[in-house]
């Protein structure tokens, strides 16, 4: 799909491009060209249309700098990071930016709720996209508003985890697997801003940049580094969390085999004493006595409820 968002007088008009044979003439007005899940057609229609090359999708995918910033005398081409949470599970997905002259080109394979709160600012307040910087300016700016938001969830999540792991009330697995959950989170979130930080940190730099939108980044570059040290907190926070967790499982996995030491020193005695008289020699005296059965027994109880006297008493139980 293919949305071009057109200037005419003080007002944006969107216009969905369906029959790629016909021209594009319209571009001095043009603000904004934003491709959703594109076919081999549609990107060969742009690339015609507004003269300009797209990277590839292996090309998109890469992590060095070189390859999600470059720039040239006419364009700048930007790989971000979108993060995407699906099913309680976090993964960064890859926006395609192209700057050229006045417009901005977008690139995305899936619905991402930041693009349409952008279109819902731009068709209220079109006089503050002025060309294709602001629009990215915004965008950015509405992504990076969500990040916080979603680190602030992750913090409130292990506030309460704190809380479950303090009590000592409920120490299961499941509470390890919940903490290398929101580590996951956490770093997926830290490797989202870095890029963005990156990735401003090139545009800043740029001379085609406006200058309000330059100002704009400065305040945004802040904002990340804010953020990057939120995450650093939160793991510091959850590895805390984690060496607490295993302490307590450490603690209660003794309480058990302490139970089980107990239970076997209590036991020995009358075992002993059983397995003694259990042997039926023929010269055992006890054997024909009258009384031999129910001292046995005595001995047996006496030995049991002995060693938990001295249990109870050294304070061990």
């Amino acid at each position: 799909m293919i949305r071009l968002f057109v200037r005419e007088g003080l007002n944006i008009r969107i216009k969905q491009i369906k029959d790629l044979t016909e021209a594009y003439e319209n571009i001095e007005n043009t603000l904004w060209v934003d491709i959703v899940s594109p076919s081999e057609e549609e990107i060969k229609w742009v690339s015609q249309q507004f003269e300009v090359n797209f990277p590839s999708r292996q090309e998109i995918e890469e992590i060095e700098i070189s390859s999600r910033y470059w720039e040239d005398e006419e364009t700048i081409t930007i790989n971000a990071y979108f993060l995407i949470t699906e099913k309680e599970h976090a993964f960064n997905e890859t926006v395609t930016f192209i700057l050229k002259k006045h417009f901005l080109i977008t690139v995305r394979y899936r619905e991402l709720k930041t693009f349409n709160e952008l279109v819902r600012k731009l068709m209220t307040n079109p006089r503050f996209y002025e060309d294709g910087y602001y629009i990215l300016a915004g965008l950015m700016e509405i992504r990076i508003d969500t990040d916080a938001d979603t680190l602030e969830f992750i913090t409130r999540e292990i506030s309460k985890l704190s809380k479950i792991v303090f009590t000592g009330i409920d120490i299961t697995e499941e509470i390890l697997e919940t903490i290398s959950y929101y580590e996951d989170f956490n770093m997926t979130i830290r490797e989202n801003l870095i890029d963005k930080q990156r990735i401003l940190s090139s545009l800043l730099k740029s001379y085609k940049v406006p200058k309000p939108v330059r100002e704009e980044i400065r305040i945004m570059i802040k904002d990340i580094n804010s953020l990057v040290d939120y995450t650093t907190f939160n793991f510091e926070r959850l590895d805390y969390l984690q060496n607490t967790f295993l302490g307590l499982l450490n603690i209660e996995q003794n309480k058990v085999i302490k139970i089980f030491t107990i239970m076997s020193v209590i036991f020995l005695p009358p075992t002993l004493i059983a397995s003694i008289y259990g042997m039926n020699f023929k010269f055992m005296p006890e054997l024909q006595w009258e009384f031999g059965y129910p001292l046995a027994i005595f001995l047996m109880i006496f030995s049991a409820i002995l060693p938990l006297f001295i249990f109870k008493k050294k304070g061990w139980l």
